[in-house]
């Protein structure tokens, strides 16, 4: 992680919205089947859910990117294999892991934080909170820390047994997909084009390394030449370029840029606004304007106030954490978030 500055307090108007937030969370709906319940742990590990939040608070406080790392963490995790937290375990000989894979090393970040309250829960409740509920509730509570937006976790989850680095590419969106790859991949995986438009947001915080769009900039083709892309305004374009210039491309390239930096730390509508004026780095942001309908979406989430489009990504962000879930007997309870029992 970077070394941001720690946010200010709250404004009062910021407090409001975040109280109204709150209010507005709607009730969360358990898919049925799914084998996970709200307050799993109220008798197992009473303590559980304040442990987790009270570790991704310590984080935030010293790194205000926590939030975005930890809710990127968590999707890379449940569109590989389902929420099982494989996306935590460490390569061994012979095994390439999930973390290993170019669309997460070194872009993923947040491990520390789960691992931190991982080792907590164990001296609090040996082998009961399993590593994948560990990094759903830590998404919510860096959901919260981001925009006061509260909700319910259903939990359960048993951790995998599995990780491997060739699943995670054709799983994940990509960062230059176009419209029609992008609701491939979601609807692959059970969402809707709506649902894909709304998780979306999540790019309101967070950074990506300039390898992402490096293309844009330097090697969009037009007329069989290579230029900076048109859709690109110039002023925006002439800020990115400042801060990537070309040998940034390289993969192994750390150098990051605010993914909205107008308001990089705070969950909000500003991503759609951003969308709308062409200020967004990713093709695969862009691509959501290439369908009347995602652009529609697009403008009504830009329009109405934050928490219109809140409401919504809550219950996108429920969804996605009951992505092929492991309970019961399944897979295990990881002693150690980063290796198998």
């Amino acid at each position: 992680m970077g070394g941001s500055p720690i946010l200010p307090a709250p404004t009062v108007a910021m407090a409001a919205l975040m109280l109204l937030l709150v209010l507005l969370a709607p009730p969360v709906t358990v898919a049925k089947g799914s084998g996970l319940s709200v307050g799993f742990y109220k008798k197992l590990c009473p303590k559980a859910e304040k442990v987790v939040r009270r570790t991704v608070t310590k984080a935030f406080e010293k790194e205000p990117g926590t939030p975005a790392d930890i809710i990127r963490l968590f999707f890379h995790d449940c569109f590989v294999r389902g929420c099982d937290a494989s996306v935590l375990l460490e390569s061994t000989p012979g095994s390439m892991a999930e973390r290993d894979s170019k669309a997460n090393n070194p872009s993923l970040d947040g491990f520390e934080v789960i691992s931190d309250a991982k080792e907590t829960l164990e001296k609090l409740c040996p082998q009961t909170v399993s590593c994948a509920d560990i990094l759903a509730l830590a998404a919510r509570d860096g959901a919260f820390l981001a925009s006061g937006l509260d909700y319910a976790v259903p939990t359960g989850r048993r951790d995998g047994l599995v990780s491997k680095e060739a699943e995670v590419l054709p799983s994940v969106p990509h960062p230059d997909f176009n419209h029609s790859q992008l609701v491939e991949n979601f609807t692959a995986k059970g969402f809707t084009a709506e649902e894909m438009v709304t998780l979306s947001g999540a790019h309101t915080i967070g950074t990506s390394h300039c390898s992402s769009f490096t293309d844009r900039l330097y090697n969009f083709s037009q007329g069989g030449a290579l230029s900076t892309d048109p859709a690109l305004p110039a002023a925006y374009a002439a800020r990115l370029k400042e801060k990537c210039p070309p040998e940034t491309a390289a993969q192994n390239d750390t150098t990051m840029v605010q993914l909205d930096d107008v308001t990089p730390f705070v969950m909000d509508n500003q991503y759609y606004k951003n969308l709308l004026d062409g200020t967004v780095a990713l093709r695969s942001d862009v691509a959501l304007m290439e369908s009347p309908d995602s652009a529609a979406l697009v403008e009504l989430y830009a329009r109405e106030p934050a928490e219109y489009w809140a409401k919504r990504f809550v219950a996108a962000m429920v969804k996605v954490s009951e992505m092929e879930v492991l309970t019961g007997g399944q897979g295990e309870i990881r002693l150690n978030c980063s290796k198998v029992n």
